[in-house]
């Protein structure tokens, strides 16, 4: 199993677009390639209980966010007003799209020691944006001081650089340090890829009942990715006691939230009756919604190929209604 880096875009809040991504280890019989991990979400910039500024922020409420941050910085120089500001412009919320006012927002945040403005600034760097050339070194110093004031997704961020050697040379070691750092912070992508190397003996010694344990911690946060990865642990009895059931619920609650390898997953054990009661016909409207959404499987096509033609268009129909 290998990491690999993917770059993601940055989203409303302030997300590390830097991502992990597992091979997929299969529950027999058959392997499915595991898409893309979304990246690590950190929350949009910090405020004090009640701020006025920031709660209009969280409910959408772009304009008066606007309005109450102008009047705060007018008051003083408040970084996490200033952060907010440049969130705004920096996604066009409701003032007029501007990475350049973002980045002059951000500068002045960071200047004043706000983690989460100087872990914007790290972004721009990754993504090459305001005009700021794209330089993992620029942006490993930012993540560095953002990650000295507590911010997870620093921290994630700087595990993948040293694992893909952005900015210096590859280190999986120096990465599981990293990576452990925002697992202690809760963040859950860092769990996951701390597991994963955990589970490899990847730059830290092999230690499964660990892996599994902060792939659990990730999986109840909703990564779906753990959801899937701990459903195969539970199944195989790999760094946990072998509990197919609870397998099959970890599969059940991926697939319901749209995933297609989840519900391949899920779909098999319908078919096979492992860890839940058999069920011929949602078996194969699980498969047909996978399949559908790009996740082919041979063995369940033969499966569903030998099932009676009226559960076959059931199945079928309850994939496309559940698709709309």
């Amino acid at each position: 199993m290998t990491l690999r880096r993917t770059i993601l875009a940055l989203g409303l809040t302030l997300a590390a677009p830097l991502a992990v991504e597992a091979q997929q280890r299969a529950v027999p019989p058959t392997p499915v390639p595991r898409p893309a991990i979304p990246g690590a979400a950190a929350a949009p910039a910090a405020a004090t209980t009640g701020d006025a500024a920031f709660g209009a922020y969280q409910r959408g409420q772009f304009l008066t966010a606007f309005r109450e941050a102008t009047q705060r910085v007018e008051v003083g120089p408040d970084p996490v007003s200033m952060t907010l500001l440049a969130e705004l412009h920096a996604n066009g919320l409701g003032v007029p799209q501007s990475d350049q006012r973002a980045l002059g927002w951000y500068r002045l945040a960071a200047d004043r020691g706000d983690r989460n403005a100087i872990f914007a600034l790290a972004m721009m760097h990754v993504e090459g944006r305001a005009g700021l050339a794209r330089d993992p070194v620029a942006a490993k110093a930012l993540f560095e001081r953002a990650a000295a004031l507590g911010h997870p997704a620093a921290s994630y961020n700087l595990g993948l650089l040293a694992f893909s050697g952005q900015g210096g040379t590859p280190d999986a070691t120096l990465a599981a340090r990293w990576f452990q750092t925002a697992a202690e912070l809760g963040n859950a992508d860092a769990q996951y890829a701390l597991a994963v190397l955990l589970k490899d003996g990847n730059g830290v010694p092999a230690d499964p009942a660990r892996s599994a344990a902060l792939m659990a911690k990730a999986a109840q946060q909703d990564l779906i990715e753990a959801e899937i990865d701990y459903g195969i642990m539970l199944f195989n009895g790999q760094g946990v006691a072998k509990d197919e059931a609870a397998a099959a619920r970890m599969f059940r609650r991926a697939a319901l939230r749209g995933n297609p390898l989840a519900m391949n997953r899920f779909a098999r054990l319908l078919a096979s009756g492992r860890g839940v009661a058999a069920d011929p016909q949602l078996a194969a409207q699980w498969h047909t919604t996978a399949r559908l959404l790009g996740a082919e499987d041979t063995w369940l096509t033969d499966f569903v190929g030998k099932l009676d033609p009226v559960q076959r268009e059931a199945a079928e129909r309850g994939a496309r209604t559940w698709l709309r």
